[in-house]
């Protein structure tokens, strides 16, 4: 059948967000010689007409008499097309729509369709009793739905006719300090090469009626609502409340704290706690052990065999002798420790002494001293050894990140040991749960056999007293809490597998010399050096330790 006449169609009104671009569509036209079907192209980048769509719509209207291919031929053109269908009457179709709902039920789309030249235009109202009817509810796009009805239509475009209301999420509440809550603060080195123990910034000194920290509530978000009107509800959020010691006022509306005192203020814990610092000249027998919640300030010597305890810092102005000092936060030394082998600070934050010898440390943060001898020093993070002297002899240092001192090792060759590359922490757990597992192992395999062996006996007759059945009975419970507890074991060993990074960049600095003798270790690889060297630095390199320049 042949090609005749193009018709075009009424003045098209693009609407706003379709100014500019329309899709191709169809209709059921009238012709001199009866009806056919006429293809508009799409205009500035629209969507060409869907073969599928138009062939459906053709069926659906009982439209039988056209050819596929022929169809097919007239979509593909890109151009605005007739087809003859047939004589007689045009069909009298009327307007329609597809319509689908996205997962979520937060959109609705409909495709409308149009009518025939002796068709019937769809309503507004008949259109949104429909939506309606299709339990559509809420979002419902009124004022353009309105403008499409009231113009020439659009036609095989898909147009958004509801929109469901996303919930806004809110956010935590938040708390602001009004102190320096910085844990990682480091001493200044004077101009002669000293390090200045007096003037850390560390301390955070108050007066009575400071600000301390103030919540920034939570914001609870807004719900939302599906096109169907079920509401959406917003994620939680984190309330906070204040955790505080003594000698703090809380504000009415329960957001803010004040010191109720002069004295020092510090973070423990996610805890504010504000004291008058604890002050002592020497603690030896006229003050006895020291057990402080809050600082504690020692401005002489502590003595052998005495404990000084403190939920905040620990301040010492003179030495510490064989000792044991816990702070949870700083521990500040200002003329050192010599422990005399028993000597032991350990810090939930950082340790500062002027030397360290003959003593265990342990910090949660960084160590920094003038040197250490002879003594097993852990640091979460790193350890600085500077000043002066700037020397580590003897012992094992551990740290995370960092070593950096002027020289390691002695002339005489003394055992020394230093370590980075992991935290020290989670490398003891490390090995403790590798110990853990092996004995739960074992605990298992023993108790495997005395369960087999009941097992065959019973199931032989053999009868047995009320003590051996009591002790199988134990037997089986403690092999079913051993294979839980093996389980848990095995997922915390894959949990620290993950956290020691092989190619976490870990580096021991020497700014001096290091002597033979001493032993580098970072992460699992270690090596002994054999001569001395200068200014320079280990790093983990290609699977092995490697010396590099600085």
């Amino acid at each position: 059948m042949a090609l005749t006449w193009i018709y075009l169609p009424n003045q098209y009104d693009p609407l706003g967000e379709f100014f500019g671009m329309r899709n191709g569509f169809y209709k059921v036209v009238k012709t001199p010689a009866g009806y056919g079907l006429q293809i508009y192209a799409p205009v500035d980048g629209g969507e060409p007409v869907r073969i599928q769509e138009l062939i459906n719509y053709l069926d659906n209207n009982g439209i039988k008499n056209y050819e596929l291919e022929k169809v097919k031929a007239v979509c593909s053109t890109g151009q605005n097309e007739l087809l003859e269908l047939g004589t007689g009457d045009c069909p009298p179709i009327r307007e329609n729509y597809l319509f689908s709902v996205s997962e979520d039920n937060m959109k609705a789309v409909a495709r409308f369709t149009p009518p025939s030249d002796t068709g019937e235009r769809m309503t507004f109202d008949e259109f949104v009793k429909d939506m309606s009817f299709r339990m559509i509810k809420f979002g419902i796009q009124e004022e353009l739905l309105k403008k499409i009805f009231a113009s020439a239509g659009i036609y095989c475009t898909d147009i958004t006719v509801a929109k469901g209301k996303p919930a806004r999420h809110g956010k935590d509440a938040t708390i602001e300090y009004y102190f320096n809550t910085d844990v990682h603060a480091k001493p200044k080195m004077n101009e002669d090469g000293s390090v200045d123990y007096f003037h850390l910034g560390i301390v955070n000194n108050i007066k009575a009626g400071d600000k301390l920290a103030t919540i920034i509530p939570e914001d609870p978000g807004e719900p939302g609502m599906t096109i169907q009107g079920a509401p959406i509800k917003p994620r939680d959020v984190k309330k906070l409340r204040h955790n505080f010691g003594k000698n703090i006022t809380l504000s009415e509306d329960r957001l803010t704290i004040t010191s109720d005192v002069d004295g020092m203020v510090s973070l423990i814990d996610g805890a504010v706690f504000v004291s008058n610092v604890y002050t002592v000249e020497n603690v030896d027998t006229s003050t006895g052990n020291i057990d402080f919640t809050g600082n504690v300030q020692v401005n002489g010597n502590v003595a052998t065999n005495f404990e000084v305890k403190a939920t905040g810092d620990v301040i010492v102005y003179g030495v510490v002798e064989g000792a044991h000092i816990v702070a949870g936060g700083n521990i500040v030394i200002a003329r050192g420790i010599n422990g005399m082998s028993k000597g032991v600070l350990e810090a939930g934050n950082n340790v500062i002494s002027k030397f360290i010898e003959n003593s265990k440390v342990k910090a949660g943060g960084y160590v920094n001293t003038e040197s250490i001898l002879h003594s097993d020093v852990v640091a979460g993070t790193e350890i600085n050894v500077t000043g002066k002297h700037g020397f580590i002899t003897g012992g094992h240092v551990q740290a995370d990140s960092k070593v950096e001192a002027k020289t390691l090792g002695a002339v005489m060759g003394s055992q020394t040991v230093i370590e980075v590359g992991a935290n020290p922490e989670l490398k003891a757990e490390f090995t403790r749960t590798q110990k853990e597992i092996g004995e739960v192992v074992k605990a298992i395999k023993d108790a495997q056999p005395i369960i087999q062996n009941f097992m065959e006996k019973k199931a032989k007759g053999v009868r047995m007293t009320a003590d051996q059945l009591a002790y199988v009975k134990q037997t089986a419970e403690n092999l079913e809490k051993n294979k839980l507890l093996l389980t848990e074991k095995n997922a915390r060993m894959q949990e620290l597998n993950k956290i020691f990074d092989p190619d976490k960049k870990s580096e021991v600095i020497v700014t001096g010399e290091v002597y033979p003798g001493t032993t580098i270790i970072i992460g699992d690889l270690s090596t002994t050096v054999k001569d001395s060297y200068k200014y320079c630095r280990f790093i983990r390199q290609g699977g092995d330790v490697k010396m590099a320049p600085l």
